[in-house]
């Protein structure tokens, strides 16, 4: 996997007979007392190595475009004006990536939390997407399409189990940090590439230490295997991981280390 091109908003990578675009919609400042310990208690002390900015955990917002002969498939779309004024930016970005909107016809969530989901709807309250045909999201989640998500809520389709979305993509349940959270997996010529939602929030720390969770982990045990499980996969030849809350743009190979997993970007972070 390599970067074929980038912006300010995005970086689009060539995956054998896939493309894969980071697509930046925004970052959120977080207190790190959302961190938590092994017994679910606010972690005493925040390394060293962890940057923060103004006392705060810095999170990248992103989401992930996979195209191929068998079409697009859009994971996660982003906060759109429903949240922070940081974010909101994904609809730039596929301008940017010279992608057309209005030809998205599949859209794929991780979980049902608004920095993921609510970019359904444009900052206008237009459907941010006119050709949606799909909203793929876990069926433990599902039940988010009301009051904002309720002109889409006719296209969802709960995921209950391992679901091939496109020839090329397939959704996997990993429940933990909500009933419904999902991992979307995108098979290439050379390689799967997994993209989470929130598995992991802080990867200057999580990747060394998976036990630390989060507090907005609905079932924190859960979480913290389904994160080792991932991880654990990803060290196998020819997989690289994309997250929503990596440091933009959030693709690299992950391997193990003496102090638990280590993450490589392939491409530098967009500021």
């Amino acid at each position: 996997m390599r970067p074929i091109s980038s912006g300010p908003h995005h970086t689009t990578f060539a995956f054998g007979d896939l493309t894969v675009t980071s697509l930046r919609d925004g970052y959120v400042d977080m207190p790190t007392t959302r961190l938590r310990d092994a017994r679910g208690e606010v972690l005493d002390e925040v390394p060293t190595g962890v940057p923060l900015v103004d006392g705060q955990l810095r999170l990248s917002v992103n989401a992930f475009l996979i195209s191929g002969e068998s079409g697009s498939v859009l994971v996660d779309t982003g906060a759109s004006n429903a949240w922070h004024s940081t974010m909101g930016s994904l609809l730039t970005a596929l301008a940017e990536a010279g992608v057309d909107r209005a030809s998205l016809t599949d859209v794929a969530i991780t979980h049902h939390h608004e920095d993921h989901v609510n970019g359904l709807i444009a900052p206008d309250g237009t459907q941010a997407f006119p050709a949606l045909e799909r909203v793929w999201i876990g069926a433990g989640d599902a039940s988010v399409f009301t009051g904002r998500l309720t002109p889409v809520a006719d296209r969802v389709v709960p995921v209950t189990g391992t679901t091939a979305i496109t020839a090329r993509v397939t959704a996997r349940p990993t429940p933990g940090h909500t009933d419904g959270h999902t991992v979307y997996e995108a098979t290439s010529s050379t390689g799967t590439l997994l993209i989470w939602g929130d598995t992991v929030h802080v990867p200057s720390l999580q990747f060394t230490r998976p036990d630390v969770s989060w507090e907005f982990d609905g079932d924190q045990p859960q979480a913290r295997r389904a994160r080792r499980a991932l991880l654990e996969r990803l060290t196998e030849p020819g997989h690289f991981v994309a997250g929503a809350h990596l440091d933009s743009p959030g693709v690299g190979r992950v391997s193990r280390s003496d102090d638990g997993y280590a993450l490589e970007y392939l491409a530098p972070s967009i500021a």
